[in-house]
């Protein structure tokens, strides 16, 4: 079936297209290059991974439970509305959340996929490109994992939010080499790593929880290497242009913060744009949400070099300032530990499985001499 079959509401059109800005950068110098940056990048080589053949896709996914959602998360339970629904309709709520959410993830993989693209083409120093090429073939995995569990798992997609296309339109269209990696690698990407991270960590469904984890222990090193990059690039700027990019970053985070709502679902179940964006700013799950999907970004800003007193006044606008000071390589180290646990257990539960299955065959064979 079509992808365009799925989509809840038709996209704008079937391609969208960003003019290209700023020119490509070959290098001719071929030496080693910065020693942390060329470990990242065989890393990058030695971590590839074929996404049907980790991921267990044989494993069953009801689509009106996905994420096995609890009723008190859903921003419309305790309203007059909830007490309307029958239990279809809460199931198809939940399958409508859960296509909004993943199609949001796949959007935003596919624009990584494009700035990783342009990172290689636009960024001067060859050991950033090689870096950036392992990182598009990440990227495009990624996706491709995305719309398969959209696909064969849910069976529906939502558009890509408007804020959101909005952040990758500015970061592709700047001609600066170093936006893709501040627009993708520090704001997307950050925010894709804690809402993956939510999910990963609460969700008791097995197939959504490999495709985070392992999803995951690659954004791990893509977060590190635009930290590694810019903050080598920013020492060397001037305080205008520091603000250029600390503008940039708070018209961002609140692009971000105000696009996950989810507003389109609750418009598809008859409920006026206004009141749903109401009924999302109260719900208390979601200003917890809020605050965890920044938990990632802000040490990594304040990590880069970037704050300003305009940039700390907008973080305590927003009440994440306090996270400036969380430990973001912990965070990357657990990231990678779960999805290596993750592996550990799946393959000796299959180790076992078939031992015993040996050991049935060789019992059903001396049985029958």
């Amino acid at each position: 079936m079509s992808t365009h079959d799925l989509y809840v509401n038709a996209p704008a059109g079937p391609v969208w297209e960003v003019p290209a800005a700023g020119s490509a950068r070959f290098s001719w110098d071929y030496d080693d290059g910065r020693e942390r940056l060329l470990a990242l990048y065989q890393k990058g080589k030695d971590k590839q991974w074929d996404g049907a053949t980790r991921i267990d896709w044989g494993i069953e996914v009801d689509p009106y439970d996905p994420l096995g959602t609890p009723d008190e998360v859903l921003t419309l339970h305790g309203t007059r509305h909830w007490a309307k629904m029958t239990e279809k309709d809460k199931g198809d709520l939940r399958r409508h959340y859960a296509s909004w959410q993943f199609s949001q993830f796949l959007h935003g993989e596919q624009g990584a996929m494009v700035c990783a693209a342009r990172i290689v083409e636009s960024v001067p120093d060859l050991d950033a490109k090689f870096y950036s090429a392992t990182q598009t073939m990440d990227e495009a995995r990624h996706a491709e994992i995305y719309g398969r569990f959209l696909h064969e798992k849910i069976g529906m997609l939502y558009p890509i939010n408007d804020n959101l296309q909005g952040l990758l339109d500015d970061t592709l269209r700047d001609s600066r080499w170093d936006m893709p990696y501040l627009g993708m690698q520090v704001l997307i990407e950050g925010l894709a790593l804690a809402a993956f991270g939510m999910i990963r960590d609460t969700t008791d469904k097995p197939l959504p929880k490999q495709i985070l984890a392992y999803v995951m222990q690659d954004e791990a090193r893509h977060v590190a290497f635009g930290r590694m990059a810019l903050r080598d690039y920013y020492r060397q700027l001037g305080d205008a242009e520091l603000r250029e990019r600390e503008e940039f970053v708070i018209e961002g985070c609140y692009l971000m913060r105000d696009r996950l709502r989810g507003v389109e679902v609750l418009e598809n179940f008859g409920i006026p744009k206004k009141e749903a964006e109401e009924l999302s700013e109260q719900s208390e799950f979601l200003h917890l949400f809020r605050k965890l999907l920044f938990s990632r970004i802000v040490p990594c800003v304040k990590d880069i070099g970037l704050w300003g007193e305009r940039l700390q006044k907008a973080y305590l606008d927003m009440g994440v300032f306090d996270l400036g000071d969380s430990n973001l390589d912990l965070l990357m180290t657990q990231d990678e530990e779960i999805a290596e646990a993750l592996d550990r257990e799946r393959f000796a539960t299959e180790e076992a499985e078939r031992a015993a299955e040996v050991e049935v065959a060789i019992a059903e064979g001396s049985a029958g001499e």
